[in-house]
C-alpha cells in the first residue's frame, strides 16, 4: 500500500495489533472521537448552543461517534445520540463503555435508540433534527458489507435531507472505502475525518461527491501495528469455521521431503507440526536409512521409504509423483549434505517449480545457495537463518545487525530471488521483495533444535489454505513464537520442540468457531 494509504483490511489488522503492542482500541477510539470534535470546534469556533446530533451504528464506527458526542458536550454543544438499535446489542466493549458514559449524562447529552425506521423517523420528527447545526455519521464507517437495509438506509436518507454541516467519521456511510462505490443511500458528507490514513475509496474521483473535503486524523496508532505480525493477521487471514461437508485432505496434503542417515526428527517435526496446525495429512518422503525409525515416532505420520540411502536424483521420479496429490511440500529438513542429495533437490525444484507451494528449508537451502535454481513468481517460502541468507543472497557479509538495516537487506534479496524469505532470528523478518513485516514473538528457551522444523510446518499448512506465500509467512512466524512462548511460560529454559508443537492448538483456537455436529454439545 503506498505511503498515506491503508486499505480497510489492513487497518482492521493494524487496529488489533496495535492493542498487542499495548496500545488498547479503547484509547484509539478515545483519540478518534476527540479528533473529530477537535475539528467540529475548529471549524465552528464556540459550540454553546449550537445543536449536534449523532447518528451511531452499533459497531466501533459508532463508538467513535459517541466518544465525539462526549467531548462536544463538554464544550457546550447541544448534543443528540440516536444509536440505531439497542445499547446491549453494540457490538465492542469499547463502544458499550462510551455508550454507559453518555446515558450517565442526562443533562449534556440526549440518547435515543431506534431499532425501526418507524422508531427512527418518529425520533428525528419530534426532535427537529433536519434544523441541527452539525450530524455526524457514526453509522458504518469502513464495515459497510452488502446492500445496506433499513433502519441504516432511512437513517442515511434522513442525514442527507437534513440542513445540517455533515460529519462522516472515517468513511461516509454507504462507501466502499476500498474502491470509492457508492452504494444505495450513501450518505453526502461535507467533510470527511478518516483516521490513521486515508482509505483508497476515499480518493477516488467518484467519491468525491460524498467524501467532501478529506481530513486525516493521527489517532495515535503505533507505526509498528503496520509492520509487527500479530493476531489481526491471523483473525484476517484464518477462516473461523469448515464446511460442514469439508472431507480429509480439503486442508492439506503436505509433503515433506527429509531425513538422512545423520537426522530423522527434523522431517517427523514438521510433519507434526502441520497436523497440529490443522493440515489433513502429513506424508514424510525419507531415505530407506531412516524411514522405519520416523514411521516409529507416530501413528499419525505417513512414511514412504525412498530407494537409496541419502536421498540422490534417482528418487526424483518418485518424490513428483507423492507431490501430485500434496497441497504443499516442504523440502530439506535433515536431508545431509552430500552432492547427490544437493543435485537431486535442485532437480526436484526444477521439475515442481510453479506447480506446487514449496517451503524450502535447512539442507535444501545450501543446495539452492551451492547453484540457484529461479524460484521467481512460484509460491515459495524460503526459511534460512542469517548464515543461509549470507550464502543465498551471494553476498560476503551476513545481514547488518541494524533492524532498518536488517529489514532492508531481507527485501532486497527477496526481490533479487523473486520468493518469500522468513529470515529466522530472534526478531524474524519476513519480505516477499515488496512487502516487509517483522515478528517479535519467541524467546531464547527456542534455541532447542526442532523449532526451525516446527516453523516449517506451520508455514506449509497454512500455503495449503490457499494463503500467498507472504501471509502464510508472516503466519507461521507468528503462531511459532506464541507456541513457543505459551510453552517457556509454563516450563522456563527448559522446552522442546515438541512442547511447541502441542501448544499450537492453544494459539490458533480463539481464532476458530467449531461447530459441531451432534446436538447439545455444540
Amino acid at each position: 500500500m503506498s505511503e498515506g494509504v491503508i486499505s480497510s483490511r489492513d487497518m482492521a489488522i493494524a487496529d488489533e495489533n496495535a492493542s498487542f503492542l499495548g496500545v488498547p482500541r479503547a484509547l484509539l477510539m478515545e483519540n478518534a472521537g476527540r479528533a473529530v470534535a477537535d475539528e467540529v470546534a475548529r471549524r465552528f469556533g464556540d459550540l454553546r448552543g449550537r445543536r449536534v446530533v449523532v447518528v451511531a451504528g452499533l459497531g466501533n464506527n459508532g463508538g467513535d461517534g459517541l466518544v465525539a458526542a462526549r467531548h462536544l458536550a463538554s464544550r457546550g454543544a447541544e448534543v443528540v445520540v440516536i444509536l440505531l438499535g439497542r445499547g446491549e446489542r453494540i457490538r465492542t466493549g469499547e463502544a458499550r463503555a462510551n455508550w454507559r458514559a453518555l446515558r450517565n449524562m442526562p443533562l449534556s447529552a440526549r440518547t435515543y435508540e431506534a431499532s425501526s425506521a418507524e422508531e427512527l423517523r418518529a425520533i428525528w420528527g419530534q426532535l427537529g433534527v433536519h434544523e441541527a447545526d452539525i450530524i455526524i455519521d457514526a453509522i458504518f464507517g469502513t464495515g459497510v458489507k452488502g446492500p445496506i437495509r433499513s433502519p441504516y438506509s432511512d437513517a442515511i436518507e434522513l442525514i442527507n435531507s437534513s440542513r445540517g454541516f455533515v460529519v462522516a467519521i472515517d468513511v461516509p456511510s454507504g462507501l466502499e472505502p476500498d474502491t470509492g462505490r457508492p452504494l444505495r443511500p450513501t450518505v453526502r458528507a461535507n467533510i470527511t475525518i478518516t483516521m490513521h490514513k486515508a482509505k483508497p475509496g476515499l480518493l477516488r474521483p467518484e467519491a468525491r461527491n460524498f467524501v467532501g473535503e478529506l481530513i486525516v486524523a493521527n489517532i495515535g496508532m503505533p507505526p509498528e501495528a503496520e509492520v509487527v505480525v500479530g493476531p489481526g493477521d491471523l483473525r484476517a487471514c484464518l477462516r473461523p469455521t469448515r464446511p460442514p461437508n469439508a472431507k480429509k485432505g480439503d486442508f492439506g496434503r503436505i509433503l515433506v521431503v527429509g531425513g538422512g542417515p545423520d537426522y530423522s526428527g527434523a522431517p517427523a517435526l514438521s510433519a507434526l507440526a502441520a497436523l497440529r496446525a490443522g493440515a489433513d495429512l502429513a506424508i514424510v518422503a525419507a531415505p530407506r536409512s531412516v524411514a522405519s525409525v520416523i514411521r516409529s515416532f507416530s501413528p499419525n505420520l505417513i512414511v514412504r521409504a525412498l530407494g537409496s540411502e541419502a536421498l540422490s536424483p534417482a528418487d526424483v521420479p518418485f518424490l513428483l509423483k507423492l507431490a501430485e496429490r500434496s497441497t504443499c511440500v516442504i523440502i530439506g529438513p535433515g536431508l545431509g549434505l552430500e552432492e547427490g542429495t544437493f543435485e537431486a533437490v535442485r532437480t526436484f525444484l526444477e521439475a515442481i517449480k510453479g506447480r506446487k507451494p514449496l517451503v524450502i528449508d535447512a539442507d535444501a537451502i545450501k543446495a539452492l545457495a551451492s547453484k540457484p535454481v529461479d524460484l521467481s513468481g512460484t509460491s515459495t517460502v524460503i526459511t534460512p537463518h542469517a548464515g543461509e541468507l549470507r550464502l543465498l543472497s551471494g553476498r560476503d557479509v551476513p545481514p547488518p545487525e541494524d533492524l532498518r538495516a536488517r529489514m532492508e537487506f531481507v527485501k532486497q534479496v527477496a526481490s533479487e530471488l523473486g520468493t518469500t524469505l522468513l529470515l529466522k532470528a530472534h526478531i524474524d523478518i519476513i519480505s516477499d521483495g515488496s512487502r516487509v513485516k517483522i515478528n517479535i514473538t519467541g524467546n531464547p528457551a527456542m534455541t532447542v533444535g526442532g523449532t526451525g522444523d516446527v516453523l516449517t510446518g506451520l508455514v506449509a499448512t497454512f500455503l495449503s489454505w490457499s494463503l500467498g506465500s507472504f501471509e502464510a509467512a508472516c503466519l507461521g512466524a507468528f503462531v511459532n513464537g506464541m507456541a513457543g512462548d505459551l510453552a517457556a511460560r509454563e516450563l522456563g529454559y527448559h522446552i522442546m520442540a515438541t512442547d511447541v508443537i502441542e501448544r499450537i492448538p492453544s494459539v490458533l483456537k480463539p481464532y476458530e468457531r467449531v461447530e459441531l455436529g451432534t446436538p447439545g454439545l455444540s
